[in-house]
């Protein structure tokens, strides 16, 4: 897909609430994560309980009536502790909430667990090439931007109503280069923070 073509899009719901899960140890150590399930630490569960107080004023600012939406997760236990928070905030069963695998975070392979640093010095050839080319690089053993966004294409394209979506960074990353229609280029390096949450009103990216 074309970083000029905008038909996905045009099939996201007007209104979508996407928050990253809160910090983890890997996280504030620089480590690549991926798949390897790494629980959430004290400060991600802050964050966490922010983004659901944030979520429950914006809706009562907004007139929004939670139950209204539809409620997707990442099965990895940071993303699924997260949506537990969040839900205890709003008040909503956190069993409403749908457990989609194509919501998994980018896999990194076989350099999960380590630092960018520490790859440089093991494999400096490989990481001078992702640093050429994050959206195409399939790290050993891993998966790319690209490939990762063939999965959230097609996720994207089976939404049918106002959603909140509890994921990651990578798939974050992803989600607000297709609704912004970035270069596909510019979505490796989009900042996604952890004590925020973007919300895409149809028309515009915000974050609250």
């Amino acid at each position: 897909m074309s970083s000029a073509d905008t038909g996905i899009a045009r099939l996201v719901p007007p209104f979508m609430v996407f928050i990253r899960h809160g910090q983890t140890d890997w996280n504030a150590e620089g480590r690549m994560q991926g798949r390897r399930d790494i629980p959430l630490n004290d400060t991600g569960r802050a964050q966490a309980r922010r983004n659901g107080a944030a979520l429950r004023d914006y809706f009562a600012d907004k007139g929004i009536d939670k139950d209204e939406l539809s409620y997707f997760v990442s099965p990895l236990s940071r993303a699924v502790e997260t949506m537990e928070l969040i839900c205890g905030e709003l008040g909503l069963d956190a069993d409403l909430c749908q457990r989609d695998e194509r919501l998994l975070e980018i896999t990194f392979g076989a350099w999960e667990g380590y630092t960018i640093p520490e790859l440089a010095e093991r494999a400096p050839e490989l990481t001078a090439a992702r640093k050429a080319d994050k959206w195409g690089f399939v790290p050993p053993e891993g998966e790319s931007y690209r490939m990762l966004s063939s999965r959230i294409d097609a996720w994207l394209a089976t939404l049918t109503r106002p959603s909140v979506v509890i994921s990651h960074g990578g798939v974050m990353r992803v989600l607000q280069g297709r609704l912004r229609s970035l270069p596909n280029a510019e979505i490796p390096g989009l900042d996604i923070p952890q004590d925020r949450m973007l919300v895409w009103t149809g028309s515009e990216v915000d974050w609250v």
